[in-house]
């Protein structure tokens, strides 16, 4: 019983640091996408602003465009303040071996749940944006149409699609270098946005220099409708990916990788089934292997913990469970 208690202490204790590292990263990312909320509301403002003073269709819809970063970006930080929340003891003591062996999965299993949201938001935000290229490019289509309400923009227009495209870039290559960092779902899928971001400013910044220098009334019209389809590309493809993640979809070449170097492990003799799972940003592993069937339990143990340690090791797999199958017993 002392080694069983020991061996979960330690168990315990490489989860708490996963979890002290894990909660800490996604406290990073919460400040990082404060800055990009304060970058956003700024550009949207101006870039309304001064559309509504020039006329301009193009800077409208690029201002439409920051206005669903804003959104995305609240709805990333209510999922990550979600993912931070700690399955914490409610009566504040410090828990006995009994209790942390019976408490302990489940603890594990309720963080993983939280930290899920981190994957949920992100889908909402495509849907958000999906919503917003909607309106744009049916604004751009009936102005288009309309040829009344063509106009050729003003300076003012294109002062404000510069300053956005300037700030979009800066805020594409914070969020990229903190996103890969920390491993973080949320500022990855704010990366993607704020780049597509940074090309629909650049774009609209030529296109309004361009309907300026050759006094063309439909350019305008024309570029807030590939300004509609470039949010309407990074929503469906934001919307694909959490999708994929909640659905517990895990890339099959990533798994056979796993399942290769498991199988290289000299007790094993088969591996009948593995899974991956995402956790938020985190991969846990549920894997049955095939050993002999006169191997001993504490044999068979060892075992399982040289794999998890392994998975751990090689690919960052935080959590790896083990299920044994017997050859016959001869």
């Amino acid at each position: 019983m002392s080694k069983l208690t020991h061996q979960l202490s330690k168990e315990i204790a490489q989860w708490k640091n996963i979890q002290a590292t894990e909660l800490h990263n996604i406290k990073l990312s919460q400040q990082h996408l404060v800055y990009n909320l304060l970058a956003y509301l700024a550009i949207s403002i101006l870039e309304y602003w001064l559309a509504s003073l020039s006329g301009s269709q193009a800077l409208r819809a690029d201002a439409f465009n920051n206005l669903s970063g804003i959104v995305s970006t609240m709805l990333l930080m209510v999922g990550l303040q979600i993912a931070r929340n700690v399955n914490n003891n409610p009566a504040g003591k410090t828990a006995t071996a009994e209790e942390a062996q019976a408490g302990f999965s489940s603890e594990q299993r309720m963080q993983f749940v939280h930290w899920r949201y981190e994957t949920i938001f992100p889908l909402i935000t495509g849907a958000v944006m999906v919503a917003i290229a909607i309106n744009v490019i049916y604004d751009g289509v009936k102005g288009l149409m309309i040829p009344s309400s063509r106009a050729i923009p003003q300076l003012a227009a294109l002062i404000g699609a510069a300053c956005a495209s300037v700030i979009m870039l800066a805020i594409w290559f914070m969020n990229r270098q903190a996103g890969q960092k920390l491993n973080s779902a949320a500022l990855l899928a704010s990366t993607q946005d704020s780049l597509s971001d940074a090309f629909t400013s650049i774009g609209t910044l030529i296109s309004l220099a361009g309907a300026m220098l050759f006094q063309l009334k439909w350019l305008d019209a024309a570029t807030s409708i590939v300004v509609g389809f470039f949010i309407l590309y990074s929503g469906l493809s934001i919307f694909r990916e959490s999708s994929l993640n909640l659905a517990d979809y895990f890339s099959p070449q990533a798994e056979q990788v796993y399942k290769q170097t498991i199988s290289e492990i000299p007790e094993v003799c088969a591996i009948p089934e593995l899974k991956a799972h995402y956790n938020g940003n985190l991969v846990t592993l549920n894997v049955t292997i095939t050993i002999d069937g006169n191997m001993k339990v504490k044999d068979g143990f060892a075992l399982a913990e040289k794999i998890e340690g392994m998975m751990k090791t090689k690919f960052g797999i935080i959590d790896t469970d083990v299920s044994f199958i017997p050859n016959d017993v001869k």
